[in-house]
């Protein structure tokens, strides 16, 4: 038995269910954005969508046009108020959203039904801007469908279609365009945009970047979001190896470390890299993060090879872009796990490496300067004195953690003698403080460390918790050298993936508890579906079709080839519609001809007919004048009447009426005169 809420729904008319459905689709259209929306965004679309259902249902009265137009103004000036613009990114999305939720409210004629379905799609369409994920498609496709949906019951206002039949016929007519759709997406040349949104501040989506404030790495630690994907060519490197290099910061504040701009512009000496050993194959997928650096195994002397960027290294041999990566990229590098390069590092950059800002962290520049004064360590190298560095934090008791407090102004000072806890930055910036203050040039390196291999794909996945702060000194004979702080006290850090991070929450957090295993596979699989997704669809580009076009059997495949082929299986689709149209006739058709065939043959023997005659009526003048002999046409034509009257007219049917039609005994009726 139905409850009453049930029961109210199942008694409203059938306009009335169509509006309520309209503003349950226009509410999951808007729903993806809502991330993206400032708050009171959110909230004016909210009350207006409700605001339109109790009009709907009759409990308020519907706006004037003078309250319209002061929401218009006012919803306007917020927009203009919020991002000091109304033509960048954000703001035509946050107008375009609001615009909708208006429209929602004031509509009461087909016009303005049509306007919230064309404003529907199109906010649809914004979504791209925001993310091509396999969900954020999955949820684009549903919002599709619905707006699809009320646009057949808006333009069958007559006959009330009931919701079910305006879902089977949207999902009819999308089944029906998705061939074609697949065509034109696979085959269409791939040209720039005809329109565009101007964006002048890109948003950073990393907190990697060309400076380090001491403690900022930890926030990063706290994110599970991908950064990169990496598929090696052959045996992936071991964990201990997998660092990827992002940025060189040798500059030193106080508070915060900087890159140097001279030695990320100077070009690398060509004899400064010398490889040890076996190079690593692999390809990356770097996420969009709105940063120029491209994370790169230590060491890459080579750029990484794109179709899409030409990367460029400076002297430190850290590569960049070009342009702020905003869109998913995928390039293929050689790096090498053993190495030496720096060997030809300058006298007055290395002594650059080793200043410090005077009046901060005494205390570890006094402890330093003790070291360096004992007999054992006065004549140490800089392999010595790190080593000395590394053993102390090793038998330190220092901790390794993800909320460190805040520091003051001695950040070295405080974590070396004092709270001995914090995360790897503080490690990396108080052993490049003490080796600067023994006189040794060192600097530190931010980037990725390590990397967790998909038990679905095999692709290993990098993310952002995964941001790891290290350092480098230099040695004679062996230039810079790599070593790792902070894998003194947590060794761990290193030789296990699982790593120091938030924990999933919600669903994931609950199944999480119940499952490790169980979560840890469900998201291997939706990240190799999405991963499926980025690779085959959203990076689907030009090369992908020439390359498909080899495959097929072109030697050299070009744009016009690509055309052509293009053009051809176009024209081909279009033949075969006429043709099935053709021969799927409407039954309504189908019997109007077989009817027509009738009457000529019928002419034909000599029996007076008339095409308003009923087949019954036919078959009534057929037995009086041709008597027994006529008795399949008779009851061929009882067939014929039924299949044209009955509920559902059906095409298969009048064809196999049409097939017994040609054994009919035609030639006897011809061979004798009606009576």
């Amino acid at each position: 038995m139905l409850s009453p809420s049930l029961t109210r729904c199942a008694a409203l008319p059938r306009a009335a269910v169509g509006e309520y459905f309209l503003l349950a689709v226009v509410a999951l259209v808007i729903a993806p954005h809502v991330v993206q929306l400032p708050l009171w965004c959110s909230t004016f679309v909210a009350l207006m969508l409700l605001w339109r259902t109790g009009v709907a249902s009759g409990a308020v009265p519907r706006p004037g046009r003078a309250v319209l137009a002061l929401l218009l103004v006012l919803s306007v000036a917020a927009i203009g108020l919020n991002f000091r613009t109304l033509v960048g990114t954000e703001a035509s999305v946050t107008l375009v959203v609001v615009l909708l939720s208006l429209k929602a409210l004031e509509m009461h004629a087909r016009r303005d039904i049509f306007v919230v379905f064309f404003l529907g799609f199109f906010t649809v369409l914004t979504q791209f801007l925001n993310s091509q994920s396999l969900f954020s498609v999955a949820t684009m496709l549903l919002g599709t469908l619905g707006l699809l949906s009320t646009l057949v019951m808006a333009h069958m206002p007559g006959s009330e279609p009931s919701l079910r039949v305006a879902l089977r016929t949207a999902w009819k007519m999308a089944a029906w365009g998705l061939p074609l759709m697949a065509l034109l997406f696979v085959l269409f040349p791939r040209i720039g945009p005809l329109w565009a949104i101007p964006d002048e501040k890109p948003q950073a989506r990393t907190g990697l970047s060309d400076s380090m404030p001491v403690g900022s790495v930890a926030e990063l630690a706290q994110d599970s979001r991908i950064a990169m994907r990496i598929s090696f060519d052959k045996e992936a490197p071991p964990a201990e190896q997998l660092y990827f290099r992002a940025h060189v910061l040798s500059q030193f504040d106080g508070q915060q470390w900087t890159s140097d701009d001279v030695q990320a512009q100077a070009p690398a000496a060509r004899g400064d890299v010398r490889i040890e050993g076996a190079m690593v194959s692999y390809e990356v997928s770097l996420e969009p993060h709105g940063k120029t650096f491209l994370p790169l195994l230590d060491i890459t002397p080579m750029g990484p090879n794109s179709e899409d960027i030409t990367a460029q290294s400076g002297a430190d041999l850290r590569w960049r872009s070009p342009q702020a990566v905003q869109e998913l990229l995928r390039y293929h590098a050689t790096s090498a796990t053993r190495y030496r390069y720096g060997l030809l590092e300058s006298a007055q950059s290395l002594a650059a490496q080793t200043r410090l800002p005077a009046g901060l962290n005494p205390r570890l520049l006094a402890w330093a300067a003790d070291i360096r004064k004992q007999p054992q360590m006065a004549d140490a190298d800089a392999q010595g004195l790190s080593a000395y560095l590394l053993a102390h934090l090793a038998r330190g008791n220092y901790r390794y953690t993800l909320q460190p407090g805040t520091y003051g102004r001695h950040t070295a000072d405080e974590f070396w003698f004092d709270r001995k806890t914090g995360f790897c930055e503080h490690f990396a910036s108080a052993y490049v403080i003490a080796m600067r203050a023994m006189g040794v040039p060192a600097r530190i390196v931010t980037g990725y460390q390590g990397a967790e291999r998909n038990g679905v794909d095999g692709i290993w996945t990098v993310r952002q918790s995964d941001a790891h702060a290290w350092a480098e000194f230099w040695q004679q004979d062996r230039g810079w050298v790599r070593v790792d702080p902070t894998a003194s006290s947590a060794p761990y850090r290193l030789n296990e993936t699982e790593r120091l991070g938030e924990a999933p929450s919600g669903l994931g957090g609950v199944i999480g508890s119940l499952s490790p295993g169980l979560w840890i596979q469900m998201r291997d699989s939706w990240e190799a579906m999405n991963h499926r997704w980025s690779a085959w669809v959203t990076n689907y580009g030009g090369s992908q079709q020439l390359e498909l076009l080899r495959h097929i059997g072109f030697a050299s495949p070009s744009q016009e080839q690509l055309a052509y082929v293009l053009a051809a299986l176009l024209g081909l689709a279009a033949l075969v519609g006429a043709l099935w149209a053709r021969w799927r006739q409407p039954p309504g058709q189908a019997w109007q001809r077989l009817h027509r065939l009738l009457l000529r043959k019928l002419a034909a023997s000599g029996l007076p007919t008339s095409a308003h005659q009923s087949p019954r009526a036919l078959a009534h003048a057929v037995g009086q004048a041709f008597g027994d002999v006529a008795q399949p046409v008779c009851d061929w034509l009882l067939r014929l009447e039924r299949a044209r009257y009955q509920a559902h007219a059906s095409t298969g049917a009048l064809s196999a009426l049409e097939r017994e039609f040609k054994r009919l005994p035609w030639s006897i009726l011809l061979a004798q005169k009606p009576r």
